[in-house]
Protein backbone atom coordinates (compact mmCIF):
# COMPACT_ATOMS: atom_id res chain seq x y z
CA UNK A 1 0.00 0.00 0.00
CA UNK A 2 1.32 3.43 -0.93
CA UNK A 3 2.26 5.80 1.89
CA UNK A 4 -0.24 8.33 0.54
CA UNK A 5 -3.02 5.82 -0.05
CA UNK A 6 -6.52 7.34 -0.16
CA UNK A 7 -8.22 3.91 -0.27
CA UNK A 8 -9.89 4.95 -3.53
CA UNK A 9 -8.49 2.62 -6.18
CA UNK A 10 -10.62 4.21 -8.92
CA UNK A 11 -8.44 7.35 -8.88
CA UNK A 12 -5.11 5.69 -8.21
CA UNK A 13 -2.36 4.47 -10.52
CA UNK A 14 -0.32 2.59 -7.93
CA UNK A 15 0.12 -1.15 -8.44
CA UNK A 16 0.05 -2.20 -4.79
CA UNK A 17 -1.08 -5.52 -3.22
CA UNK A 18 -4.20 -3.89 -1.77
CA UNK A 19 -5.32 -2.92 -5.26
CA UNK A 20 -5.00 -6.47 -6.49
CA UNK A 21 -6.94 -7.99 -3.62
CA UNK A 22 -10.49 -9.10 -4.36
CA UNK A 23 -13.01 -7.51 -1.91
CA UNK A 24 -14.48 -10.97 -1.43
CA UNK A 25 -11.15 -12.08 0.07
CA UNK A 26 -11.94 -10.08 3.21
CA UNK A 27 -15.41 -11.52 3.75
CA UNK A 28 -15.86 -13.69 6.83
CA UNK A 29 -17.98 -16.81 6.82
CA UNK A 30 -20.97 -16.81 9.17
CA UNK A 31 -21.37 -19.46 11.84
CA UNK A 32 -21.77 -22.89 10.27
CA UNK A 33 -25.26 -23.16 11.77
CA UNK A 34 -26.41 -19.75 10.55
CA UNK A 35 -28.78 -19.30 7.65
CA UNK A 36 -29.30 -15.69 6.56
CA UNK A 37 -31.02 -14.64 3.36
CA UNK A 38 -30.37 -10.88 3.27
CA UNK A 39 -28.10 -8.55 5.26
CA UNK A 40 -28.99 -4.85 5.43
CA UNK A 41 -26.69 -2.22 6.92
CA UNK A 42 -28.21 0.91 8.48
CA UNK A 43 -25.69 3.75 8.43
CA UNK A 44 -25.31 7.47 9.01
CA UNK A 45 -22.53 9.98 8.47
CA UNK A 46 -23.00 11.47 11.95
CA UNK A 47 -24.47 10.51 15.30
CA UNK A 48 -27.78 11.51 16.82
CA UNK A 49 -29.95 11.09 13.72
CA UNK A 50 -31.97 8.13 15.04
CA UNK A 51 -30.27 5.34 13.13
CA UNK A 52 -30.96 2.72 15.82
CA UNK A 53 -34.62 3.71 15.93
CA UNK A 54 -34.94 3.32 12.15
CA UNK A 55 -33.18 -0.06 12.37
CA UNK A 56 -35.64 -1.22 15.02
CA UNK A 57 -38.66 0.06 13.12
CA UNK A 58 -37.62 -1.76 9.94
CA UNK A 59 -37.03 -5.01 11.85
CA UNK A 60 -40.45 -4.71 13.52
CA UNK A 61 -42.24 -3.78 10.30
CA UNK A 62 -40.85 -6.69 8.27
CA UNK A 63 -41.45 -9.03 11.21
CA UNK A 64 -45.13 -8.03 11.09
CA UNK A 65 -45.15 -8.92 7.41
CA UNK A 66 -44.24 -12.48 8.29
CA UNK A 67 -40.45 -12.41 7.86
CA UNK A 68 -38.01 -13.61 10.50
CA UNK A 69 -35.92 -10.52 11.23
CA UNK A 70 -32.84 -9.97 13.39
CA UNK A 71 -30.64 -7.08 14.50
CA UNK A 72 -26.87 -7.18 14.89
CA UNK A 73 -26.01 -4.19 17.08
CA UNK A 74 -22.61 -3.09 15.77
CA UNK A 75 -22.61 0.11 17.80
CA UNK A 76 -20.38 -1.36 20.51
CA UNK A 77 -19.71 1.80 22.52
CA UNK A 78 -23.28 3.09 22.32
CA UNK A 79 -25.59 0.05 22.13
CA UNK A 80 -29.28 0.94 22.31
CA UNK A 81 -31.05 -1.92 20.54
CA UNK A 82 -31.61 -4.12 23.65
CA UNK A 83 -33.18 -1.21 25.56
CA UNK A 84 -35.48 -0.40 22.64
CA UNK A 85 -36.85 -3.96 22.80
CA UNK A 86 -36.80 -4.26 26.60
CA UNK A 87 -34.19 -7.02 26.61
CA UNK A 88 -32.09 -7.32 29.76
CA UNK A 89 -31.25 -11.02 29.84
CA UNK A 90 -27.81 -12.24 28.83
CA UNK A 91 -27.03 -14.04 25.60
CA UNK A 92 -26.62 -17.77 26.00
CA UNK A 93 -24.12 -20.03 24.30
CA UNK A 94 -23.44 -23.62 23.39
CA UNK A 95 -20.56 -25.59 21.98
CA UNK A 96 -21.71 -24.50 18.53
CA UNK A 97 -21.79 -20.74 19.13
CA UNK A 98 -23.58 -17.80 20.77
CA UNK A 99 -27.38 -17.73 20.76
CA UNK A 100 -28.97 -14.31 20.23
CA UNK A 101 -31.67 -13.06 22.57
CA UNK A 102 -35.21 -13.09 21.21
CA UNK A 103 -37.85 -10.38 21.60
CA UNK A 104 -41.49 -10.97 22.47
CA UNK A 105 -42.49 -11.12 18.80
CA UNK A 106 -39.56 -13.29 17.72
CA UNK A 107 -36.90 -10.83 16.53
CA UNK A 108 -33.35 -12.06 17.22
CA UNK A 109 -30.98 -9.56 18.86
CA UNK A 110 -27.23 -9.56 19.46
CA UNK A 111 -25.53 -6.68 21.25
CA UNK A 112 -22.53 -6.19 23.51
CA UNK A 113 -24.98 -5.28 26.29
CA UNK A 114 -26.11 -8.90 26.29
CA UNK A 115 -22.57 -9.97 27.21
CA UNK A 116 -21.73 -7.42 29.93
CA UNK A 117 -22.27 -8.12 33.64
CA UNK A 118 -23.54 -4.57 34.01
CA UNK A 119 -25.36 -3.18 30.97
CA UNK A 120 -24.60 0.39 32.12
CA UNK A 121 -20.84 -0.22 32.22
CA UNK A 122 -18.94 1.78 29.57
CA UNK A 123 -17.15 -0.16 26.85
CA UNK A 124 -13.67 1.37 27.03
CA UNK A 125 -11.99 -0.63 24.29
CA UNK A 126 -9.61 0.32 21.51
CA UNK A 127 -10.69 0.26 17.87
CA UNK A 128 -9.28 -3.14 16.84
CA UNK A 129 -10.98 -4.89 19.78
CA UNK A 130 -14.29 -3.24 18.97
CA UNK A 131 -13.96 -4.20 15.31
CA UNK A 132 -13.15 -7.82 16.19
CA UNK A 133 -16.17 -7.97 18.49
CA UNK A 134 -18.44 -6.93 15.64
CA UNK A 135 -16.82 -9.54 13.42
CA UNK A 136 -17.51 -12.20 16.06
CA UNK A 137 -21.17 -11.19 16.15
CA UNK A 138 -21.19 -12.43 12.55
CA UNK A 139 -18.92 -15.48 12.80
CA UNK A 140 -19.77 -16.81 16.28
CA UNK A 141 -23.48 -16.03 16.66
CA UNK A 142 -25.97 -18.58 15.35
CA UNK A 143 -28.41 -16.62 13.20
CA UNK A 144 -30.98 -19.30 12.55
CA UNK A 145 -33.32 -19.05 9.53
CA UNK A 146 -33.16 -15.25 9.33
CA UNK A 147 -34.83 -13.58 6.35
CA UNK A 148 -33.45 -10.09 7.03
CA UNK A 149 -30.51 -9.32 9.31
CA UNK A 150 -30.22 -5.59 10.01
CA UNK A 151 -26.80 -4.33 11.07
CA UNK A 152 -27.08 -1.20 13.21
CA UNK A 153 -23.75 0.52 12.59
CA UNK A 154 -22.08 3.28 14.59
CA UNK A 155 -21.94 6.67 12.88
CA UNK A 156 -19.10 7.78 10.66
CA UNK A 157 -16.60 5.90 8.53
CA UNK A 158 -14.18 4.53 11.15
CA UNK A 159 -12.99 1.08 12.18
CA UNK A 160 -16.35 -0.57 12.79
CA UNK A 161 -18.17 0.56 9.62
CA UNK A 162 -15.08 -0.42 7.63
CA UNK A 163 -15.01 -3.84 9.32
CA UNK A 164 -18.70 -4.40 8.56
CA UNK A 165 -18.32 -3.35 4.91
CA UNK A 166 -15.28 -5.59 4.44
CA UNK A 167 -16.21 -8.61 6.57
CA UNK A 168 -19.97 -9.02 6.19
CA UNK A 169 -21.63 -9.59 2.78
CA UNK A 170 -24.08 -6.69 2.79
CA UNK A 171 -26.91 -6.87 0.27
CA UNK A 172 -27.50 -3.15 0.65
CA UNK A 173 -27.49 -0.21 3.04
CA UNK A 174 -30.07 2.31 4.20
CA UNK A 175 -28.70 5.79 4.96
CA UNK A 176 -30.38 7.68 7.80
CA UNK A 177 -30.16 11.45 7.96
CA UNK A 178 -31.93 14.53 9.31
CA UNK A 179 -33.36 17.69 7.67
CA UNK A 180 -30.49 20.11 8.38
CA UNK A 181 -28.63 21.74 5.49
CA UNK A 182 -25.43 19.84 6.18
CA UNK A 183 -27.27 16.65 5.20
CA UNK A 184 -25.65 16.66 1.75
CA UNK A 185 -22.14 16.47 3.15
CA UNK A 186 -23.11 13.79 5.67
CA UNK A 187 -24.85 11.63 3.07
CA UNK A 188 -21.93 12.10 0.70
CA UNK A 189 -19.56 10.46 3.19
CA UNK A 190 -21.80 7.39 3.52
CA UNK A 191 -22.41 7.20 -0.23
CA UNK A 192 -18.72 7.44 -1.10
CA UNK A 193 -17.79 4.77 1.44
CA UNK A 194 -20.45 2.43 0.05
CA UNK A 195 -19.16 3.00 -3.48
CA UNK A 196 -15.58 2.32 -2.42
CA UNK A 197 -16.72 -0.98 -0.91
CA UNK A 198 -19.05 -1.86 -3.81
CA UNK A 199 -22.11 -2.07 -1.54
CA UNK A 200 -25.52 -1.18 -3.08
CA UNK A 201 -27.44 1.74 -1.54
CA UNK A 202 -31.13 1.02 -1.06
CA UNK A 203 -32.04 4.62 -0.30
CA UNK A 204 -32.30 7.39 2.28
CA UNK A 205 -34.57 7.73 5.31
CA UNK A 206 -35.02 11.18 6.82
CA UNK A 207 -35.62 11.11 10.58
CA UNK A 208 -37.00 13.98 12.71
CA UNK A 209 -38.55 15.30 9.51
CA UNK A 210 -41.39 17.21 11.17
CA UNK A 211 -43.70 17.28 14.16
CA UNK A 212 -47.45 17.17 13.71
CA UNK A 213 -49.53 19.62 15.75
CA UNK A 214 -51.90 17.56 17.94
CA UNK A 215 -54.64 20.21 17.58
CA UNK A 216 -54.70 21.19 13.91
CA UNK A 217 -52.59 18.44 12.34
CA UNK A 218 -50.21 20.91 10.67
CA UNK A 219 -46.71 19.59 9.99
CA UNK A 220 -44.13 21.85 11.64
CA UNK A 221 -40.58 21.72 10.27
CA UNK A 222 -38.66 21.95 13.54
CA UNK A 223 -35.24 21.79 11.86
CA UNK A 224 -36.21 23.87 8.84
CA UNK A 225 -37.19 22.80 5.35
CA UNK A 226 -36.04 19.38 4.24
CA UNK A 227 -33.18 19.05 1.77
CA UNK A 228 -33.41 15.28 1.44
CA UNK A 229 -35.04 15.29 -2.02
CA UNK A 230 -32.28 17.45 -3.50
CA UNK A 231 -29.63 15.31 -1.84
CA UNK A 232 -31.22 12.09 -3.06
CA UNK A 233 -31.40 13.48 -6.61
CA UNK A 234 -27.76 14.58 -6.40
CA UNK A 235 -26.64 11.01 -5.70
CA UNK A 236 -29.29 9.22 -7.73
CA UNK A 237 -30.96 7.69 -4.67
CA UNK A 238 -34.53 7.09 -3.51
CA UNK A 239 -36.12 8.74 -0.48
CA UNK A 240 -37.57 5.75 1.36
CA UNK A 241 -39.44 7.63 4.07
CA UNK A 242 -39.69 10.60 6.41
CA UNK A 243 -40.06 9.79 10.10
CA UNK A 244 -41.73 12.47 12.24
CA UNK A 245 -40.83 13.55 15.75
CA UNK A 246 -43.51 11.70 17.68
CA UNK A 247 -43.69 11.63 21.50
CA UNK A 248 -45.50 8.28 21.36
CA UNK A 249 -42.66 6.67 19.42
CA UNK A 250 -40.11 8.05 21.90
CA UNK A 251 -42.22 6.92 24.84
CA UNK A 252 -42.43 3.35 23.56
CA UNK A 253 -38.73 3.14 22.80
CA UNK A 254 -37.78 4.48 26.23
CA UNK A 255 -40.06 1.85 27.79
CA UNK A 256 -38.56 -0.99 25.73
CA UNK A 257 -41.72 -1.36 23.68
CA UNK A 258 -40.40 -0.84 20.15
CA UNK A 259 -42.65 -3.65 18.94
CA UNK A 260 -45.74 -1.58 19.81
CA UNK A 261 -44.78 1.28 17.48
CA UNK A 262 -47.19 1.31 14.55
CA UNK A 263 -46.50 3.92 11.87
CA UNK A 264 -46.65 3.81 8.09
CA UNK A 265 -43.81 6.25 7.34
CA UNK A 266 -41.35 3.42 6.60
CA UNK A 267 -43.61 1.23 4.47
CA UNK A 268 -41.71 2.24 1.32
CA UNK A 269 -38.40 1.39 3.00
CA UNK A 270 -39.70 -2.05 3.96
CA UNK A 271 -40.96 -2.55 0.38
CA UNK A 272 -37.50 -1.68 -0.97
CA UNK A 273 -35.83 -4.19 1.36
CA UNK A 274 -38.28 -6.90 0.30
CA UNK A 275 -37.51 -6.19 -3.36
CA UNK A 276 -33.77 -6.86 -2.96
Amino acid sequence: MSENCTHDCSNCGENCPSREANPADFLEKPNAMSHIKKVIGVVSGKGGVGKSMVTSMLAVLLNRRGAHTAVLDADITGPSIPKAFGIHQKAMGSEFGILPARTKTGIDIMSVNLLLDDETAPVVWRGPIIANTVKQFWTDVIWENVDYLFVDMPPGTGDVPLTVFQSIPLDGIVIVTSPQELVSMIVAKAVNMAKMMNVPIIGIVENMSYVKCPDCGKEIKVFGESHVEQTAEQFGLKVLGKVPIDPEIAKNYDAGLAELVNVDCLDAAADAVEQL
